[in-house]
């Protein structure tokens, strides 16, 4: 497994646009992807559960990847996070 945090700057949080197009990056791996900020978690392949997580600015999320392909899917994940969020 391999884990990431990331602080989110977007003034607007993790918004629907860009989390669909997450969305879509993270359903382009095997591997199981979580996102989680404090005690909640969802399933990064999931656009509403992550809409139900309601990430602001100035929030820190952890990504955790588990799967056959975790190290690419880690990689283009963190480098999605910092391109958009």
């Amino acid at each position: 497994m391999i884990q990431f945090q990331y602080t989110i700057t977007d003034p607007n949080g993790l918004h629907a646009r860009p989390a669909g197009l997450l969305v879509k990056e993270a359903q382009k791996f095997s591997s199981t992807v979580k996102l989680t900020r404090g005690e909640k978690s969802a399933d990064l392949k999931r656009l509403f559960a992550i809409m139900g997580m309601g990430v602001k600015c100035g929030e820190t999320v952890e990504v955790a990847v588990d799967g056959a392909d975790e190290a690419e899917a880690a990689q283009t994940l963190e480098k999605f996070f910092q391109e958009n969020f």
